[in-house]
This record gives C-alpha cells, structure tokens and sequence, in this order.
C-alpha cells in the first residue's frame, strides 16, 4: 500500500506546508479545505464522496489501517506517505497516530437545507467560544439523531481541529450549516415549522414538564448560548419559551455540552 509513495521527509515540502497552514481559520475558509485527524475521523472522512482531498500517513499507520488507505484511494483522495515527524507536524495531539486526512469543507446553506427538509430537532450553537464545546454538542446531535446543527456567524469555527476531534467524527454525519447570525437561524427555523426552545438555567419553563405535556414531540430547535454567559436577552425574547434542566442536587449548574445533551435526548425520546 505504500511502496508506490516514497517516504516525504521535507516539512517545508509545498503539500505539507500547505496542510499545515490550514490551522489558520482564515487559510481554512479561503481554501474551504480542514484537517481531520486519526483513523475514526479520517474512515469517516473516506466514506463520504468527494470529502477527502489527501491522506498524509506514516508508513507504519498505512500498513496498520490498510482499509482506511484503500478506501482514501478508492474516493480518488491522493496517498502521501511521510515521515513520523512530518504527519505529527500536522498534528495537535500530544500524541499522534500517523494519519491525517486534508477534507473539504462539508457546510450547507441554511435556506438550501431548508428548502428540501422539514426538520424535526435541530441544535443551534450560538456565541458557543470552546471548540471542544462546539464539537461536543454536536456529538451529542447525531447521537440524538438531529436533523440538522446550526454554528452561527457568532460562535468558534466548526472546522478547527479541536473542534472536528471533540465532534468524533459526527462532522462527516450530520448537516451543518454555518455563516448566519443567530437571529437569522432562528427565523428560518421558525419559518420551516419548528419550535425555537432556548436552554437557560433560569428559564421559565421546566424540561421535564415540557416533556411531561408532550411539548418536545413537537418539531424543535434548541437554542444553545455560551459557555460562561450563556444567550444574550436579545435571543431569549426571540425563543418560544425559555427551558431550565431542573437541578436536584446541590450542583449550581450544568456545563453547556451536558445541558445540550439532555435537552436533545428529551426532545428525541419525546419524537420517538
């Protein structure tokens, strides 16, 4: 699988610099390309047509996920086989695992998704900051089975490498749609049939009540804010109802991916 290549060593070799800048938001946005990093994301990566650009393994991680290679070059992605020190210098793990995929962006405009579906969960990550956050959150939507996850213009980049590991590969998964405000989410999602649901610790509305009535069996999207503030009063006059998790212990409150958890599987047991 890898004798056709011969080990690249250079990292100022054009190909690695290149990848190696796409760690740079705006080098990422003008080539519309990320970096998607180890074996899971990389065979997630090679599932989807077209995704994969290029595969940058070490000789040893080749060998070892041989099927993730066949299938990277089976979707026309090109093969190069480098030097452990070159594939790490792609990396941001403390430690490496010798494969790293050069992907393009997977985005979808929101009246474009809109305009064929009529979602029934949707997650909207506004002025969310933490890439592990963002990332996690929408772990959590495919596991919830979303329809659909919105990072707004306000909140961290979807494709910054901590965000695309801490997603574990539900990137390749689930419709994204990024570039529009908040608001602008809001009203489109209004728009196709859903109801806006902003998570808020002091909200006004309980989730198991919400749950309870049959509320949340209704076509919803979640409003999520961020981590250390939380939605901004502007987003919650624009929700339908503001929804607090209710804490039974003694904890002062939940972190924003655990919040977002519970409020999407409430609302997928509920539609379900």
């Amino acid at each position: 699988m890898t004798e056709a290549s011969p080990e690249l060593s250079n990292q100022r070799a054009p190909r690695a610099v290149a990848a190696r800048r796409l760690a740079s938001r705006s080098f990422r946005a003008k080539q519309r390309l990320f970096l998607a990093e180890g074996p899971q994301a990389v065979r997630e990566a090679a599932d989807r047509d077209g995704v994969l650009v290029e595969l940058f393994a070490t000789a040893e991680a080749a060998e070892r996920h041989g099927e993730i290679v066949a299938a990277a070059r089976a979707q026309g992605a090109k093969l190069t086989v480098g030097t452990p020190e070159l594939v790490a210098s792609l990396s941001e793990t403390v430690t490496p695992q010798g494969l790293v995929g050069v992907c393009r962006f997977l985005d979808v405009p929101l009246a474009e998704f809109l305009a064929g579906h009529r979602p029934e969960l949707v997650a909207i990550l506004a002025h969310v900051r933490d890439p592990g956050n963002a990332g996690t959150v929408l772990r959590c939507a495919d596991a919830a089975g979303a329809d659909l996850v919105v990072v707004t213009a306000e909140s961290v980049d979807v494709y910054n490498p901590k965000a695309v590991r801490a997603s574990a590969g539900s990137l390749f998964h689930v419709p994204v749609a990024v570039g529009v405000t908040a608001a602008e989410a809001v009203a489109a999602l209004r728009g196709a049939g859903a109801r806006i649901l902003a998570a808020d610790g002091t909200g006004a509305a309980d989730l198991d009540d919400e749950l309870d009535a049959g509320r949340l069996a209704e076509p919803t999207a979640w409003l999520f804010g961020n981590e250390a503030w939380g939605l901004p009063e502007a987003l919650l006059a624009l929700a339908d109802e503001a929804v607090r998790v209710p804490i039974h212990g003694r904890a002062e409150s939940l972190n924003l991916a655990t919040a977002a958890a519970v409020c999407l599987y409430s609302s997928a047991r509920a539609q379900r």
